[in-house]
C-alpha cells in the first residue's frame, strides 16, 4: 500500500485528500500547524471565474473548465456524503463594462469562443441589464457580461466538507502538527528521494509527499534544498448587511467590476471585496484601511444602495503568489522523485482546486489507474 502524505490543508490540500481516497491501495496523511481553511482560504470570496475569464486555451483555461464541471457534480456529492450545506451560488456571475469602445469587440470575440468550445456567455445593454438588475446604477456602465455557468461558493464551508468526506474515506488528518526537516538520498545522478519528514509529531514516512501549503511551501521547500520561492499579497473584505436584497430577490448572481466582487451570501448580508496589497519591505503587509474603503466606495458606485448597508465584519488572508513564474505551481519539485507541489495559487485556489487534485491523481496514479472507493 502506496503511502501519500499531504502537508497542507487550505482547500486545494483538502481537495487532493477527498480525490485520492477514491483511489484503491493508497493511505493518505494529511499534516497542517493550524485547523483547516485558516490561512488564504479561509479570507476567499470564492467565485468561481472559469467561463467568463480570458483565458481560453492551453493549461490554465483547461483547469479551469474541468474545476466548473467538476464543481456541479462535487458539491451534491459532498452534501449527501457529509450532511453539511455548502452554499452554492448557481446565478452565475454577472461582469459590468464601464468601457465599451475595444470590450465590446474581445467580449464578442469570447462569447463566440466560448460558444464553439461548448459554454454559455451573454452581452447585456445597459437595457437589459437596468431591467433584471434594477440594483445596478448604469450611469458609468456600457453594459455587462453575463456568465449563466460560472459559480461562487463559501470556501470554508467547501474546506471542512471535503476533509470530512475524506475522512470518511479513511484519510487522517493531523492538526497542529508542523515539519521541522527532512531526511533524503540520492537514488540517481540528478535526482533524490524523500524518505521521511521530521515533524512536532516525530518521523513520518512516505512513497509521496504532496506540497500544498501555500505561503508555508516556501520554507518547506527550503529544507529540501529546492526553495519555491512564494510571496504574500494581502487581500481584505467586508460583509454587510441590508435589511433586504438587491434588486430582484430570486435573482442573486454575483457582480463584479474593476475587480470589485459583490457576492451576495444570503439574508440580505453581501461580501465586498477584495485589495490586493502587496509588501512594502520584506513580508509585512499591514492592512491598508483607505485600499478596503476604496472597495467598499466602488461596490456602492455599482449598487448605490448598498451605502445603507450595515458593516458586520471584515477579514483579511494573505495570498500565495509565486515570484517570477506563473501561478499555480503543480508538478514534480525539481531533482525530487517523490515530491509533488500544488501551491501558489495565487486568487485562485477555490477555482482551481478540483483540478489541482485531478492533476495531482495523475501524477500519481498515471491514466485513472485503480480509481474506485
Amino acid at each position: 500500500m502506496s503511502h501519500v502524505v499531504i502537508i497542507g490543508c487550505g482547500v486545494v490540500g483538502a481537495a487532493i485528500a477527498y480525490e485520492l481516497s477514491h483511489v484503491k491501495g493508497l493511505k493518505i496523511t494529511v499534516f497542517d500547524r493550524q485547523p483547516p481553511a485558516q490561512a488564504s482560504t479561509g479570507a476567499a470570496l470564492g467565485v468561481l471565474m472559469g467561463v467568463i475569464s480570458q483565458k481560453i486555451k492551453g493549461k490554465a483555461w483547461q483547469m479551469r473548465q474541468i474545476s466548473i464541471q467538476r464543481y456541479e457534480t462535487l458539491i451534491p456529492e459532498l452534501e449527501t456524503l457529509t450532511n453539511r450545506q455548502i452554499p452554492f451560488n448557481r446565478q452565475g456571475i454577472l461582469m459590468l463594462l464601464s468601457d465599451v469602445s475595444e470590450e465590446i469587440s474581445a467580449w464578442e470575440k469570447l462569447v463566440e469562443t466560448r460558444h464553439s468550445q461548448g459554454w454559455e456567455l451573454e452581452i447585456w445593454d445597459t437595457g437589459k441589464l437596468k431591467n433584471i438588475c434594477p440594483q445596478v446604477n448604469c450611469e458609468k456602465i456600457t453594459g455587462a457580461v453575463y456568465s449563466p455557468q460560472d459559480r461562487q461558493l463559501d470556501p470554508t464551508a467547501l474546506t471542512l466538507a471535503l476533509v470530512e468526506a475524506a475522512q470518511h474515506n479513511g484519510v487522517t488528518f493531523k492538526f497542529g502538527v508542523a515539519v521541522l526537516d527532512s531526511e533524503t538520498s540520492i537514488i540517481e545522478s540528478s535526482l533524490q528521494c524523500c524518505h521521511h519528514l521530521e515533524t512536532t509529531e516525530g518521523k513520518i514516512a512516505a512513497d509521496w509527499f504532496v506540497v500544498s501549503a501555500g505561503l508555508g511551501s516556501t520554507p518547506l521547500t527550503a529544507k529540501l534544498n529546492q526553495q519555491i520561492d512564494i510571496r504574500p499579497v494581502l487581500g481584505q473584505a467586508l460583509q454587510v448587511h441590508l435589511e433586504h436584497p438587491l434588486g430582484n430577490p430570486d435573482f442573486q448572481p454575483a457582480i463584479t467590476g474593476n475587480d470589485v466582487h459583490i457576492v451576495p451570501v444570503g439574508g440580505g448580508d453581501y461580501w465586498l471585496g477584495a485589495t490586493v496589497e502587496f509588501p512594502t519591505n520584506g513580508d509585512e503587509i499591514p492592512p491598508n484601511q483607505q485600499l478596503l474603503e476604496f472597495v467598499r466606495e466602488q461596490a456602492i458606485a455599482f449598487c448605490p444602495e448598498l451605502a445603507t448597508a450595515s458593516i458586520v465584519r471584515t477579514w483579511s488572508g494573505l495570498r500565495p503568489r509565486p515570484e517570477g513564474r506563473p501561478a499555480p505551481v503543480i508538478g514534480q519539485l525539481p531533482g525530487f522523485s517523490n515530491v509533488l507541489l500544488a501551491t501558489g495559487h495565487y486568487r485562485n485556489g477555490v477555482l482551481l482546486a478540483p483540478a489541482t487534485a485531478h492533476a495531482i491523481r495523475e501524477m500519481i496514479i498515471p491514466q485513472g489507474q485503480g480509481h474506485g472507493a
